[in-house]
């Protein structure tokens, strides 16, 4: 039985045109590109044009891109090499406050425990029902002491799209209110790992200072992701030894990956509008008829500011991670939350989103805990949907299903 893979947002095949481009890289064109020999300088110009289509691509310059093992070790080097620097001169972890919001990904809230727990002061923005955050409650959140709002572009559960241009116009304002200030500017770093494949990345008009990256979820290879940084903004490494990476991300490039993360990331960006278009279609079709089959189905997250990949639902009274064994076993391959939050048996995201609706704590729990993710790709068809809403009726109620 082939599979139906509905759990993009977790990891991507990679592309064939990926694979063949880092082919050479493995056994021929596979030298050190700190090496200073013939080899060695081919795999530093790999390197380098990687860097440059990369930068390329999001609008900054070639020396703004950090290469990195991911998207988690570029959300822990932007946390965390702001703070190493600041900490330099002297400042004390109770003068440094971070802004993020309540329904981020785990390796940007577990950063935050660590600094909590160290004595730094963190403020969780609080999402809607729909997920979605109010950028105008920054004003009162940012102080003179704020070092770094972190925000997922994307959210990767519940694919709601958050606005990054109205978040930097706030933090703007607060940084001329704030100029006289001793601890500085207060920087905007957003994760868009989640969003690579549809959303805006040209950090000119989202006017971040810091980006995350991953290559897996673009149809590249795991293992590598980026960071970019903007001109002026100093971290300080968490990775020491040879220097590489402009002395911020020590050892040794692993060139196969970045050169497939570089024709990824080309492919991802020329594919976007039409692709996204495609998918809009699917994932809207889905939507219109699973509350015809699955009546008590609940659609977590906001329907406009939304990936076009992304279905997240609840089917109340349900148990989600059992649904995701059952699907699988019918030959669909979906998720019930994060890949990196699994083990919980519930979505934090959701029960987020479903108290904020004033239901009551029995609600919530089954809201949370029968959640289910469906994250569309490159290979999803409308019939392949089609086939889902037969088998999840099925699963859940009444198998009698007619289109």
């Amino acid at each position: 039985m082939q599979k139906i893979y509905l759990d993009n947002s977790a990891t991507t095949p990679v592309d064939k045109e990926v694979l063949k481009t880092m082919a050479k890289y493995w056994s021929s064109n596979f030298a050190n590109p700190s090496s200073i020999h013939s080899m060695g300088v081919t795999a530093k110009i790999a390197l380098q044009k990687s860097r440059k289509i990369i930068a390329d691509l999001i609008n900054g310059h070639d020396r703004e891109i950090i290469f990195t093992s991911g998207g988690t070790e570029a959300n822990n080097l932007a946390i965390f090499g702001l703070i190493n620097d600041v900490r330099k001169s002297n400042r004390k972890y109770s003068e440094i406050h971070i802004i993020t919001t309540e329904i981020e990904h785990s390796s940007i809230l577990e950063c935050l425990k660590e600094i909590e727990s160290r004595g730094g002061k963190i403020d969780y923005l609080k999402v809607d029902e729909f997920g979605l955050i109010n950028p105008k409650d920054l004003r009162e959140m940012i102080k003179p002491e704020t070092l770094l709002v972190s925000i997922g572009y994307a959210n990767g559960e519940i694919g709601v799209v958050q606005s990054i241009k109205e978040i930097a116009k706030e933090i703007r304002n607060k940084r001329r209110e704030y100029s006289g200030s001793r601890f500085g500017q207060p920087y905007l770093h957003i994760d868009a790992s989640a969003g690579g494949l549809y959303l805006n990345i040209n950090v000119e008009e989202l006017g971040v200072d810091l980006m995350t990256l991953d290559a897996q979820k673009i149809y590249g290879p795991k293992g590598v992701g980026a960071l970019f940084v903007r001109d002026g903004i100093k971290i300080s490494p968490m990775i020491f030894g040879g220097g590489q990476e402009r002395g911020i991300r020590s050892g040794t490039e692993n060139i196969p990956l970045i050169v497939g993360f570089a024709k990824a990331f080309e492919i991802a960006r020329k594919m976007k509008d039409k692709e996204s278009l495609r998918l809009i279609k699917i994932r809207d079709e889905f939507f219109k008829l699973v509350k015809r089959f699955v009546p008590n189905v609940v659609i977590n997250g906001s329907l406009d500011a939304r990936l076009p990949s992304n279905i997240n639902i609840s089917v109340p009274d349900q148990d989600g991670e059992m649904l995701v064994f059952r699907l699988d076993e019918a030959g669909i391959i979906c998720s019930s939350s994060s890949a990196c939050a699994s083990g919980s048996g519930e979505s934090v995201v959701v029960r987020k989103l479903a108290e904020k609706t004033g239901a009551s704590k029995e609600e919530i729990d089954s809201r949370a805990k029968s959640t289910l993710r469906f994250s569309l790709g490159k290979a999803t068809k409308m019939n392949n949907i089609k086939k889902l809403l037969k088998v999840l009726k099925k699963l859940t109620g009444d198998s009698k299903v007619c289109f």
